[in-house]
């Protein structure tokens, strides 16, 4: 089994982005795409952002074994990691960079155990999360207070992760990103 690191946080802490940087910045990482139900945003390509399929297709393949892990993460919503991407990815030598949700994240976690780095990143508060969430114009108002709610009882996971990045001036964040994430790398 080779390493892995989990990137997790709830909408609007700046995961992606960290995640974005980690890959320019390491080229030992392969990122993991993930599947998931929903529909694909704005530029957004299946097989890139995400693997985009249906609900029934997502069903069928839980029942097959076929996900590492999956949640149903907003009602009717599913997102999930496909064993043949990590065997994918690991079949070309890489370590593993997974952008997931916090429930996912930390089914990860103990999915890989001591070959996983876990990393919860945090914004400086609940009012900033809906600032940026805002700010992305990707979401309906109604489907914002739903990520907000979410976030809230999201913030409950952070013990559960092996560090805590907190995101309240990206420079500063990325440079502790590197220096966690290239401890784990070199280890």
């Amino acid at each position: 089994m080779g390493k892995v690191v989990i990137i997790s946080a709830p909408s609007g802490s700046g995961k992606t982005t960290v995640v974005n940087h980690l890959l320019e910045s390491f080229d030992c990482f392969a990122f993991s795409v993930s599947a998931t139900t929903r529909a694909p945003r704005g530029t957004e390509k299946d097989g890139e952002a995400y693997y985009f399929i249906s609900v029934e297709e997502f069903q069928r393949r839980i029942a097959a074994g076929a996900f590492v892990e999956h949640e149903q993460v907003y009602n009717g919503v599913f997102y999930g990691t496909l064993k043949s991407e990590v065997d994918r990815l690991w079949g070309q030598d890489k370590i593993i960079l997974f952008d997931v949700d916090v429930k996912g994240g930390v089914n990860l976690k103990k999915y890989f155990g001591e070959n996983a780095l876990s990393i919860f990143v945090k914004a400086p508060s609940i009012k900033e999360i809906r600032r940026r969430l805002e700010k992305r114009g990707t979401d309906s108002p109604e489907f914002i207070e739903e990520r907000v709610r979410k976030a809230r009882v999201e913030m409950m996971y952070q013990p559960k992760f092996d560090y805590i990045l907190l995101n309240d001036d990206l420079a500063t964040c990325l440079a502790e990103a590197d220096r966690v994430v290239g401890a784990f790398v070199k280890e």
